[in-house]
């Protein structure tokens, strides 16, 4: 019988390697932790989740104060952004949150921690510096990357999500490349602290993962806050000019030219995988990411790999599921899959846009029939008071009337998703969610009414109210507006 260094091997210190580590580790298999930074924690701590969401308050507070006089307070003098102070508190978060992702925490829950680049030299085996280190399984959790421009953008200076939250100034002006989430989130962001914003899209809507009329809400919205979009648009044409970057575009207009300090690029992720030796040893991999079964299983049934680097979902709660289906299939070794249908995620720009299960694009493309059950903000009463009416919920039920999915546009959207995420993974009916008490007034009482005015046209029919009059003898409705007393 062949013996190895360690049980587990995991390379990648992100969400998903994390998690695997810690929790094989705790289980009594000797682990190995390999980061090819100098930190654990990975792109979303970083470079991702954690600064994105700290700059965005900060750029909702600011703007938030330049139009307190909504809410009848007085105005303020607002003086310019000192973003270099906004980084300075984006490092001071991670600082503290790095402190749960410590090479010391880690090892006190029994895990070895190296830094480096590992190669695989076999299937067991990788060489990492002068050492070849070998593990009865591995995990390759080596995440994703903004994907590298077209050729056409490496004759000028630009920016990814990797150093866009550590500038030394506010740049004046900012042309964002992409409309994802990334390119969406700090579009606005920067347009509220100052900058005068440039989206560029390559197709005809942002946010092309979500319904358009939900995508087409959040445009609205920043465009009324001065963010500029061209949809359909293709830059032609880079060259630096001065102090700025200078892009020439292919509209349905025609051509244009336009001049920016900073050229922020997120057309969408790669996954990490130069310089693994994937194809030496034979595991199968493409551009999009390696090639995984539902049990997280490479070509090699001994390799795993959870999070971006697959490319299935690239969002850091799917990676931290997806690193507790490796422990359970390499630990337990019970044959644990990844459930995804009810996967939810959160673009967080204002008002947020949260989604579970299909959307209605993704229910169109499968070919399933389907009803949408809608519920405005506008209705809501506490939305009304903060100011936030903007925005609507969408409930997707089959044809069976059990739900598809749902989707949210507007305040706290991604906290009101939480509910769904428990009823749709408990079960649980819709005449139980419109039966539950909600504090009034409170955000969440949409979730309650929309499952209310799903279920209000069969308790209020025409047939329950003539069974009613006849058991009963009701005298039907006291009020005729045509008639005075």
């Amino acid at each position: 019988m062949a013996t190895y260094d360690y049980d587990l091997g995991v390379i990648g210190g992100g969400a998903a390697g994390l998690t695997v580590a810690s929790g094989a580790a705790q289980l009594g298999a000797r682990t190995l932790l390999i980061e090819k930074e100098p930190s654990l924690g990975g792109d979303c701590l970083h470079f991702g989740c954690v600064p994105s969401k700290t700059l965005i308050h900060s750029a909702r507070l600011y703007h938030s104060l330049k139009s307190c006089s909504r809410f009848g307070l007085p105005e303020v003098e607002m003086k310019e952004v000192d973003f270099s102070r906004i980084a300075e508190r984006i490092r001071s978060v991670i600082a503290v949150i790095q402190e749960h992702d410590s090479v010391e925490r880690f090892c006190r829950l029994g895990v070895e921690v190296s830094f480096g680049s590992p190669r695989f030299v076999d299937e067991h085996q990788v060489e990492l510096g002068s050492k070849r280190i070998s593990a009865r399984s591995w995990v390759i959790a080596t995440g994703s990357s903004s994907a590298p421009p077209s050729a056409i953008l490496q004759n000028i200076p630009y920016i990814t999500n990797k150093e866009i939250f550590n500038l030394d100034h506010l740049p004046a002006s900012l042309v964002v490349l992409g409309a994802g989430p990334i390119a969406i989130e700090m579009a606005q962001a920067f347009c509220r602290l100052g900058s005068r914003v440039t989206v560029i899209q390559r197709s005809g809507q942002i946010l092309s993962k979500e319904d358009k009329d939900l995508a087409d809400g959040v445009m609205q919205v920043m465009e009324s806050e001065g963010v500029r979009f061209l949809l359909n648009t293709t830059v032609t044409g880079a060259r630096t000019v001065g102090n700025k970057q200078e892009l020439v575009v292919a509209t349905k207009a025609g051509e244009e030219t336009i001049q920016a300090e900073t050229v922020l690029v997120a057309q969408g992720r790669s996954p990490n995988i130069d310089g693994l030796g994937l194809t030496e040893i034979g595991v199968a991999h493409s551009t999009k990411g390696i090639t995984v079964d539902e049990r997280m299983r490479t070509s090699h049934s001994h390799i795993y790999a959870p999070g971006d680097v697959n490319g299935c979902f690239q969002f850091t709660h799917a990676a931290g599921h997806e690193g507790g289906i490796v422990v359970t299939n390499a630990i337990f070794r019970l044959p644990r899959k990844v459930n995804s249908r009810w996967m939810p995620w959160c673009t967080y720009c204002d008002p947020e846009l949260a989604s579970i299960g299909m959307n209605e694009k993704r229910a169109k493309e499968a070919g399933i029939a389907y009803t949408v059950w809608t519920e405005e903000f506008s209705a809501n009463d506490r939305a009304l008071a903060q100011g936030e009416g903007i925005g609507k919920l969408k409930m997707l039920l089959d044809e069976k009337e059990k739900p598809l999915g749902v989707q949210i546009l507007g305040p706290s959207a991604g906290e009101l998703l939480g509910e769904w995420v428990a009823v749709l993974n408990s079960g649980m009916k819709l005449s139980s969610l419109a039966g539950a008490i909600h504090p009034y007034p409170t955000l969440s009482e949409i979730n309650k009414r929309v499952a209310g005015s799903y279920l209000s046209p069969k308790i209020f029919s025409a047939t329950v109210r003539k069974g009613l009059k006849l058991i009963f003898q009701l005298k039907g409705s006291a009020c005729n507006p045509s008639s005075k007393i």
